[in-house]
Formats: structure tokens, C-alpha cells, sequence
């Protein structure tokens, strides 16, 4: 199978850090290797509300749900380029996540079945220097790929605070070279003691 990545961009600020460093990564695939890019804070969206229990849900509204859910189980390799806000991934990348609740019943019960052996990929910028402060996104990521059977191909972590600052961090972007040519193992909830 080819590989196709799909890239959602969560940052509330165009071409910032995160997607600075999420497209020094993307520019090292090869040539033939597919990519998609999507800004979640441009599509329509609107929050996510669980109706598992019949309540009602009110009118759904336009929304560009069919495209992210189509976009999603079309890629073989879905990176979440989010910054890290408030320690964890910004509100447009829970919201699209909260989605996946839904598409797991309805429209497509065979949702996780699709999503199982692809890859979860992280990518975030953040203005600590200590790699400790993103443990809560790096662990929300790795478990949505644990929950799914999805591989975890771990999170390119950048360091930026102002405009373009991310593009100075040299271990980031050495990283950022080899990021995506690793082959990651399927993720594992760890063993409760």
C-alpha cells in the first residue's frame, strides 16, 4: 500500500512553529509519498456532542465532518501538528478527536477496524525548554493510537515562542530530517501494577 499522510494542522496561528516544524519533517519524504494538509480552525466543525444516549443533538448544521472523516481513513499515516496549549493539544485538535467517538458507531462502525495497523503521528512547538511539560499531549496521542491499534510514531517536539523561533532550534530540525522514516511499533496501553 502506498503511502498517503494526512497532515491537520491545530494551531490557532497560520504557519506557526508547529507547522514550521511539521513541514521541515513532511519536505524529507520521498517524492511519491502522497500528503494532505487540512487546517482544522478553517473547516467547519462545530463541537462535538455525544448522542450515544438519544439525547438530542439539535441541528447539526454544515459542517466539513464527511471530508475530515473521509480524509481520516483514506491516510495510511495521520499527523497531529498541534502546539502545545495549556500542556496538552489545542481545542480544534480535541474537537476533531472527540469526532472519532462518533465515527467508531455511525456513520462507519467499521471505523477502528479501518484506523488499525495505520500510524499516529505527533508534531508540536512549545515555549518550555523541559520535554517533561508535553508528557499529557505525548500520552493523548498515544493512547488514541493504543485505543484504535494504531502504530504511535512517537512526537517531534520543537521549541518556539515567537514567529519563526522554532526554525533556530537545530536538535528539532535534525530530528525533524529522520522523523518519519522510522517504523513504529503498535501502540500498547502500559500494564496497570
Amino acid at each position: 500500500m502506498t503511502r498517503s499522510f494526512l497532515f491537520l494542522l491545530g494551531s490557532a496561528r497560520t504557519g506557526g512553529n508547529t507547522e514550521l516544524l511539521a513541514r521541515a519533517a513532511a519536505d524529507q519524504l520521498p517524492a511519491d509519498v502522497e500528503q494532505r494538509w487540512l487546517d482544522l480552525t478553517e473547516l467547519r466543525l462545530p463541537d462535538f456532542r455525544d448522542e450515544r444516549h438519544g439525547t438530542d443533538a439539535g441541528p447539526a448544521g454544515e459542517s466539513d465532518e464527511t471530508l475530515l472523516r473521509e480524509a481520516t481513513a483514506a491516510a495510511t499515516d495521520i499527523v497531529i501538528a498541534s502546539p502545545l496549549y495549556w500542556y496538552s493539544v489545542s481545542a480544534a485538535t480535541k474537537r476533531y478527536l472527540d469526532y472519532w467517538s462518533k465515527w467508531l458507531r455511525t456513520p462507519d462502525p467499521g471505523f477502528r477496524a479501518k484506523m488499525a495497523g495505520r500510524t499516529l503521528w505527533g508534531v508540536t512547538a512549545m515555549a518550555h525548554r523541559e520535554k517533561e511539560v508535553a508528557e499529557p499531549l505525548v500520552l493523548t496521542l498515544h493512547h488514541t493510537a493504543a485505543y484504535m491499534g494504531m502504530r504511535f510514531g512517537g512526537v517531534l517536539l520543537g521549541n518556539g515562542t515567537h514567529p519563526g523561533q522554532v526554525l533556530t532550534d537545530e536538535p528539532a530540525l535534525l530530528r525533524a530530517k529522520t522523523f518519519f522514516t522510522q517504523d513504529p511499533p503498535l501502540a500498547r496501553f502500559p500494564h496497570a501494577s
